[in-house]
């Protein structure tokens, strides 16, 4: 008789089962590619643009949009633009529906993508739509909390990262104590950007001492797990981007700010406006703000629409 030893293997409490497992195998690449987007927020727009098209086009399951071709996307398209949407919200509609088929394209579900070569508005170039705001009003905003409070020491750091380091109301909630940590013995921010890349930004001075102020009184500095940004009544959480949202809006009504489509985004666009103007490099900017396109980068430099710049004053007739 073998004194082999036959090995034994744990189950796990909770198994699939058959029928659990097929339809698990059967799901759709159409819901897979939604299941997939990790940006809430990308996901909930999405999710409009793609009912959107689907109740233009009167379908209804997930797997009809293998049946679609270009003529019902320019249908569609010929039918956004006489509703008067913007190019903007146009092209972020195209955008959603073309992400669809190149996922179902790498799927082998369908063998050409019907957007691929349909026209979209043009945007502009040139300059970005985000207002920013001037030196001596981003000075007022950054000065409006009160420097004597819990909240008012949060909001004070929470505004200096914002308007020293460019980032995204998302990226500041994402932000957990351990993500200020040194590299080659300067102090950074470790940042959890779009589509999970993670970048490394050096940590401003007026920022750090902030921050500092902020967590000696919150408490929670020594816990690295820990939101770096929490909810003055609900410790232990994030504060939310809607929270984020309506404590710049605060405060910038408190310092008189009335910049036309002025948000939390327009902080990020003063940040890098602010660094173009003095001179920094265009390609670290972008590196610095996170995106993958340089020509997004390129709508916040704005120094070709200085007035000073202009020829007209170049001109002397002598």
């Amino acid at each position: 008789m073998s004194n082999r030893i036959i090995p034994t293997f744990q189950h796990s409490p909770r198994s699939l089962t058959a029928a659990e497992f097929h339809r698990l195998s059967d799901v759709p690449p159409e819901v897979e590619w939604f299941a997939n987007l990790n940006n809430a927020r990308t996901r909930r727009a999405y999710q409009i643009d793609l009912r959107d098209f689907m109740g233009f086009i009167g379908i209804t399951q997930p797997e009809q949009f293998r049946t679609i071709a270009r003529a019902h996307v320019l249908a569609w398209r010929k039918h956004l633009e006489g509703r008067q949407l913007s190019g903007a919200t146009v092209r972020r509609k195209l955008a959603a529906l073309s992400s669809l088929f190149d996922y179902l394209g790498e799927k082998n579900a369908v063998l050409l993508n019907p957007v691929a070569g349909v026209k979209r508005p043009k945007g502009n170039s040139n300059e970005g739509k985000t207002p920013a705001i001037g030196d001596h009003e981003a000075r007022a905003l950054l000065d409006a909390p009160e420097p004597d409070t819990l909240k008012g020491k949060r909001d004070r750091a929470m505004l200096s990262v914002l308007l020293y380091h460019g980032l995204r109301r998302e990226e500041l909630c994402l932000l957990k104590v351990r993500d200020i940590h040194n590299r080659r013995g300067v102090p950074h921010l470790r940042i959890h950007g779009k589509g999970d890349k993670i970048r490394y930004v050096p940590l401003h001075p007026a920022s750090a001492e902030r921050i500092h102020a902020y967590l000696e009184v919150a408490g929670h500095g020594m816990a690295p797990d820990t939101p770096l940004f929490q909810p003055v009544r609900k410790i232990g959480t994030s504060i939310t981007a809607d929270g984020v949202y309506k404590c710049v809006l605060a405060y910038a009504a408190q310092a008189k700010i009335s910049a036309d489509g002025f948000g939390v985004h327009s902080l990020r666009a003063t940040a890098a406006t602010n660094a173009l103007e003095h001179e920094a490099d265009i390609a670290k900017v972008q590196e610095w703000l996170g995106h993958a396109n340089i020509a997004t980068t390129r709508l916040y430099d704005r120094r070709k629409s200085r007035p000073e710049q202009s020829p007209t004053f170049k001109i002397a007739y002598e």
